[in-house]
């Protein structure tokens, strides 16, 4: 990461998990979450870690059929 930020305030990063993103979007509408597994917990706080270390930080949603070579 701190490689990453050396170069680079922008960081945009896109996922084909509609959830994820609206995890991310609207952390209070997915309660649930919070307690289900420490893995999505732990993933949750590596990208409000980057939404804080990367001021134009951005996730996207991108459908699987357009994520090809």
């Amino acid at each position: 990461m701190e490689n990453m930020f050396q170069h680079s305030t922008c960081q945009s990063f896109g996922t084909d998990c509609k959830e994820l993103i609206a995890m991310i979007k609207y952390p209070q509408a997915w309660p649930s979450f919070a307690t289900e597994l420490e893995r999505i917990e732990m993933g949750l706080e590596r990208i409000e870690t980057l939404q804080i270390c990367f001021p134009d930080f951005n996730i996207i949603h991108v459908p699987r059929a357009h994520n090809q070579i």
